[in-house]
């Protein structure tokens, strides 16, 4: 269980500083809504009760990790302060929970929906909140606003309602998505343009928002475990190992060393799957459609790996305790093929895309994000390892077998474009060593524990993470003893990337939003869960 430290929201923003500053904590790893429930008679004195935050903080400096929690009782109009100002993706986090929980965040700049409808009624995260009772199906269009509001607190301690405009009348405006192919899913960019160069861009999410997180609430474990390949599909194999090593975790549960290598391999050759997708994508968006073939070509080799064990798209693979299935008789010696196959050909990227003259001038210098503006904006993955920044989970946090095994971990100091692009290449050679180094050495053992028929997990906070495809996938879960979680928030590995392409793309032009959207590689359903 993790101990979660209580900061009451009067002092939240001063301790907040001060574990930035003096802790080096500048590293937002996740920020979760929470809603504790009303006061009650019959409770203890260390009950807590009331809407608010849980926050998970990591020095990139030390490695420390500390998580922190703030509510108040006040269910009416529910106030905290804001820690926008100390980490930019708090920006986001915060309107999430604004949308699900209706906290207001005092000094917040922008406290608007981030998912919902603007006409939305009710915070459908509360406990005591029933969204379909209010909000009746809705097939006319919603009205965009073009003004936001931010809650000031003056110095005598009375609050001040600020209405900023996003955009003045003298601005274009464009809209690049929902409906386009290069948004790589249902996401909504507006943008302001003097002649070609973006001046800004305000991201609309929610297009594809299904709440998971509160369908979670109402499932028991094994079934909450079929939604989390729905997330992030080019990471589903990741998803749900973070999801079940969190449970396993909670419960004290040990499975087998070889369920620990038969999920390594399989999150690396998801990460190969995944990789060769985002060349793909990259490659048509950027008009070379040989190279996108190629890709796609070798990808489906993957798939039919996966496909005899458990299934080509989503998988539904790792189960509490264990996986679903054994492998089956041809996986080792099929994998075994695949790897000097993958070697031996990837030099056709290289010659076909890499080194054109025209993928290079549309990716080089261009989108340049700062390895302190990813850390701030908690831009993990390949991104942030392209900006220079270590932040790969299987090396700050090994799990599975990571330890057991020789890997790289890809870093670019560039920042840009090509950065981006050229980790993930590099990264594809470096799973497959990883696998290379598994896949004669599988140990025998059952594939899946003994587990009760209905599971529940023991009371208390628990946090677990992956690397994914795209970052960091975290899994904060928090139980009270039932079969079902109280409450079981994801930390997307794309809101991150979306939260800080205003940042990237400023003084850009409109084509280059293109390029910079395709190397950021983020996944929208991942983000819109």
């Amino acid at each position: 269980m993790q101990e979660i430290q209580f900061i009451a929201p009067v002092a939240l923003h001063d301790e907040m500083l001060r574990l930035r500053n003096e802790k080096q904590m500048d590293f937002l790893e996740s920020l979760t809504g929470m809603d504790w429930g009303a006061a009650d008679e019959k409770d203890t004195p260390e009950k807590l009760r009331g809407l608010g935050v849980v926050y998970h903080l990591e020095s990139t400096v030390t490695g420390e990790r500390i998580a922190v929690k703030t509510a108040t009782t006040n269910r009416e109009l529910p106030e905290i302060p804001s820690v926008s100002d100390i980490w930019k993706i708090a920006d986001f986090y915060e309107r999430e929970v604004f949308d699900y929980y209706g906290i207001t965040f005092i000094g917040h700049p922008d406290m608007r929906r981030l998912y919902l409808r603007n006409d939305w009624i009710g915070y459908p995260m509360r406990k005591d909140n029933d969204p379909e009772k209010d909000n009746p199906l809705c097939m006319t269009n919603e009205e965009t606003f073009d003004t936001t509001r931010e809650i000031e607190l003056n110095p005598d301690g009375t609050i001040k309602d600020k209405e900023t405009k996003l955009f003045g009348e003298e601005e274009y405006v464009v809209n690049i998505g929902p409906q386009h192919p290069a948004t790589h899913g249902v996401m909504r960019f507006r943008v302001s343009l003097e002649g070609e160069i973006i001046r800004k861009i305000d991201a609309n999410c929610g297009y594809i928002h299904r709440g998971i997180e509160k369908m979670n609430e109402s499932l028991t474990y094994p079934q909450t475990l079929a939604l989390t390949d729905r997330l992030d599909y080019l990471g589903a194999h990741q998803n749900r190992h973070a999801l079940c090593m969190c449970i396993e975790k909670a419960m004290g549960v040990e499975v087998s060393e070889r369920v620990q290598y038969i999920r390594t391999i399989m999150d690396e050759l998801q990460r190969i799957d995944s990789h060769l997708l985002f060349f793909s994508a990259l490659a048509m968006d950027l008009g070379a459609l040989t190279a996108f073939f190629y890709g796609f070509r070798d990808r489906e080799k993957i798939l039919d790996i996966f496909e005899e064990t458990c299934g080509r798209l989503i998988m539904n693979y790792n189960t509490i305790g264990g996986v679903q299935a054994d492998l089956h008789p041809n996986f080792v010696k099929r994998v075994k093929e695949f790897i000097p196959y993958m070697r031996g050909i990837i030099h056709e990227y290289h010659d076909i895309f890499t080194g054109n003259v025209i993928a290079q001038s549309r990716m080089k210098g261009v989108g340049v994000l700062s390895r302190e503006d990813a850390i701030s904006f908690g831009c993990t993955g390949g991104t942030g390892r392209a900006s220079g920044w270590a932040c790969d989970v299987r090396k700050r946090i090994p799990y599975g077998v990571y330890d057991k095994v020789d890997f790289k971990e890809i870093i670019y100091t560039e920042g840009d474009c090509f950065a981006r692009y050229l980790v993930r290449m590099d990264e594809i050679m470096e799973s497959l060593n990883i696998i290379e180094q598994l896949i004669d050495n599988i140990p025998e053992g059952p594939y899946q524990e003994k587990m009760k028929p209905i599971i529940r997990v023991p009371e208390g906070s628990y946090y677990a993470a992956v690397e994914g495809s795209r970052g960091e996938f975290g899994v904060f879960l928090e139980s009270q003893g039932d079969k079902m979680p109280y409450r079981l928030h994801y930390r997307a590995t794309g809101l991150p990337l979306v939260a800080a392409i205003d940042t990237i793309c400023r003084g850009a032009k409109i084509a280059d939003l293109i390029a910079i959207g395709g190397t950021l590689d983020y996944v929208v359903p991942d983000i819109d869960r």
